[in-house]
């Protein structure tokens, strides 16, 4: 399969790049034809399948709309085609050509992106969805650029699997078992806590929430040192500590949910996922701080044994907190490992990912994720991050009059308003976290819209999305 790009620079008509002339001549397709009887535009992400070539030539032709060429329309173009291409066998593109490292790296991962199809098990054949075998770039491309677009894309299917996969198979020592395959593969020095470590260490949030769970809850820690040397090297700063929420069903507890909204629930550890799909990647892309990845993991199941409302709940380091909702179980798991960061890896930046709010989707809809931090450059750097890699962000306020609501009468905590009226759901999540990371320079997304989508858009798939792996890799590679 051959596809050539048409641009449409700045909403004029198409303009077909000279690759698509020349390969039209070489085939003697007559391209003008094609444009006027098909009414190709050039909009980014346009598939236009010219009729069958004759014998020895490529099975087929496709003209691919890349609009002004920018890299969000090179992104766009290459889900577009990793889409088409779904079935075959080899792919050669012109897609990017001389677009640059940026553009490169948008075209390929969004091929990458829109190629994917998530892990399935039957008896029916899917050999006409599986990506491209072989995908052949023709121009200028840096072998820099392809290398990243290819391991943050990689990184992203990862964590589409992990998220992906159902409940029933991934249990809290499924995931742990998954990262210690990761850490094999990736030079990760890996830790896992089981539920007697817990109890023993005093992760209450924990395994109060996996407490109604046939399969208890895991604690896992990934580290990933360039140098080395450990982490009671003298003199270093401390490490970037990310912690994913990684709920790996969630009922809601005794506080269920509706039938309906309970069937997309196996993607409630796509903050999980995505930690884990990043500390993966760090030493094939050359992260030069040390990065050490927090992985809390419990089932929110139903039973006898289930946390209740009302309950009080003693987190690692002693801090109490009243238990409102038990469907509010992110925070809980959150809370212990923020706690566990702060007091045992005096973290130098502390970042944490979670499906954690409906609300969070109500100002901000399914495409930005909510971004919330105590540092202006922290915030800055997570926003460009999220720039570069075409998931987007919001920064939301932390709105200190919202503080009192999370007051409780029993306990130092209450983690849910009591007061409904507040309303900003998310913002009183993220108040609730920053109790946790203590003054630290933290910075909290809220991916409770962006981790799964309804429908195929753009790099975005039907499904787990994977959503914050390449934002975070951005980022990292950004750190000095």
């Amino acid at each position: 399969m051959l596809a050539v790009t048409v641009a449409r620079p700045g909403g004029e008509g198409p303009v077909p790049a000279e690759a698509a002339r020349r390969a039209c001549a070489a085939y003697r397709v007559d391209l003008d034809a094609v444009l006027g009887a098909e009414k190709v535009t050039g909009r980014a992400g346009e598939v236009v399948r010219v009729p069958a070539l004759p014998d020895g030539l490529p099975q087929r032709l496709l003209l691919l709309g890349v609009g002004a060429g920018a890299p969000t329309d090179l992104r766009r173009a290459g889900a577009a085609l990793g889409r088409a291409t779904r079935g075959r066998q080899r792919l050669v593109t012109s897609l990017a050509d001389g677009a640059g490292d940026a553009g490169t790296r948008a075209a390929l991962e969004g091929l990458l992106l829109g190629a994917y199809t998530p892990p399935a098990t039957g008896t029916r054949g899917r050999d006409d969805v599986r990506p491209v075998g072989q995908v052949l770039l023709v121009g200028r491309h840096s072998e820099p650029a392809v290398g990243r677009a290819v391991t943050h894309a990689t990184a992203t299917w990862a964590a589409r699997d992990l998220a992906a996969t159902p409940s029933n198979v991934k249990t809290p020592q499924w995931v742990a078992d998954r990262a210690l395959e990761a850490a094999a593969d990736g030079g990760l020095g890996v830790e896992v806590w089981d539920e007697n470590r817990l109890a023993a260490d005093g992760f209450g949030g924990l395994l109060a929430v996996g407490g109604g769970s046939a399969t208890p809850p895991r604690l896992v820690r990934l580290d990933h040192d360039p140098d080395g040397a450990g982490s009671a090297g003298r003199g270093r700063r401390g490490p970037v500590v990310l912690v994913g929420k990684g709920i790996t069903f969630d009922t809601g507890g005794l506080s269920i949910k509706p039938r309906e909204a309970m069937v997309a629930m196996k993607t409630d550890m796509s903050g999980a996922a995505a930690v884990l799909a990043t500390l993966a990647a760090c030493r094939a892309l050359g992260v030069r701080r040390r990065v050490v990845g927090l992985l809390p993991l419990a089932e929110n199941a139903v039973s006898g044994s289930s946390y209740r409302p009302a309950d009080v709940v003693r987190h690692y380091g002693g801090r109490t907190v009243e238990v409102a909702n038990t469907d509010a179980e992110g925070r809980m798991v959150l809370a212990d490992a923020l706690a566990y960061a702060d007091d045992v890896l005096d973290p130098d930046v502390l970042v944490d990912v979670a499906t954690l709010t409906g609300a969070a989707t109500l100002g901000l809809g399914r495409r930005h994720a909510a971004l919330y931090a105590t540092d202006d450059r922290l915030a800055a750097g997570l926003a460009a991050a999220a720039d570069a890699s075409g998931e987007r962000v919001w920064r939301m306020p932390l709105v200190e009059d919202y503080l009192p609501a999370l007051h409780s009468d029993v306990a130092d905590l209450r983690h849910v308003p009591a007061d409904s009226r507040i309303g900003g759901g998310s913002i009183t999540a993220a108040l609730f976290l920053r109790e946790f990371a203590r003054g630290r320079r933290w910075a909290h997304l809220d991916i409770a819209g962006t981790a799964r989508s309804d429908k195929d858009e753009h790099e975005v798939n039907k499904g787990a999305t994977g959503w914050g792996a390449r934002l975070l890799l951005r980022w990292l590679e950004s750190l000095r």
